[in-house]
């Protein structure tokens, strides 16, 4: 299947599950998801997987277990694509109601990687080329964000080169566009994939200065 655009009802389908977050409406309206939402997001990443990679598309039930929101069901598809090999850099692409949503970056970090990612962040060389490519993304239109410490982390001074990215427990550029025509059309693939080149530099930094979690899985509860 080659993409075609993202339909008109798959965003009217996330409107109506935002509205009836239910297993009721979700029971009555799979087709819709299926046809609307799933298979457009499989043809767009099966159009740039020759480029960036394979995809991961996350599964559409949230994990309540541990969380004060008990709806069952997102009300958005997203999929993400891992720099291979690096351990900390990646693409993220999101379909909603809203409209589309690109990023790239890293999410969540183990300690031992924001340790690393601090270091890098401290040190003349490699600090600065962050701090230059954050300053570009973000001139471009990018929003910068991710988890950060209102304090001063431990080890640096407020005073500190950088100081603002110091405080970053995890770091990524995010690009959102509202629902336009071009939503529908095959011009899509296209958009992600400048917006995710755009970020190349960023998940390379990411990927040479941070890397993968040394740390041991966490056990399932």
């Amino acid at each position: 299947m080659s993409f075609a655009g993202f339909p008109d009802e798959g965003l009217v389908f996330y409107e109506g599950l935002e509205a009836d977050n239910s297993k009721t409406y979700w029971t009555a309206h799979r087709a819709d998801y299926e046809a609307h939402v799933r298979a457009p997001m499989a043809a767009l990443l099966e159009e740039l997987a020759p480029q960036f990679g394979a995809a991961k598309m996350f599964r559409p039930y949230r994990d309540v277990r541990f969380s004060h929101d008990k709806t069952p069901y997102k009300t958005h598809q997203g999929a993400v694509v891992t720099l291979g090999g690096r351990g900390a850099g990646s693409w993220y692409v999101q379909i909603s109601a809203d409209g589309l949503m690109v990023s790239g970056g890293c999410w969540r970090l183990e300690s031992d990687q924001v340790a690393r990612y601090r270091r890098a962040v401290a040190d003349d060389v490699q600090g600065p080329r962050l701090e230059a490519e954050v300053a570009r993304l973000r001139a471009g239109g990018w929003d910068i964000e991710g988890d950060r410490l209102v304090r001063v982390p431990a080890g640096f001074s407020a005073d500190d080169d950088r100081i603002d990215l110091l405080r970053h427990k995890s770091l990524h550029a995010t690009r959102h566009w509202t629902p336009e025509d071009w939503l529908h059309t095959p011009a899509v693939p296209t958009r992600v994939r400048d917006s995710w080149r755009d970020l190349a530099t960023l998940n390379v930094w990411l990927g040479d200065n941070v890397g993968a979690t040394t740390k041991e899985p966490r056990p399932r509860r």
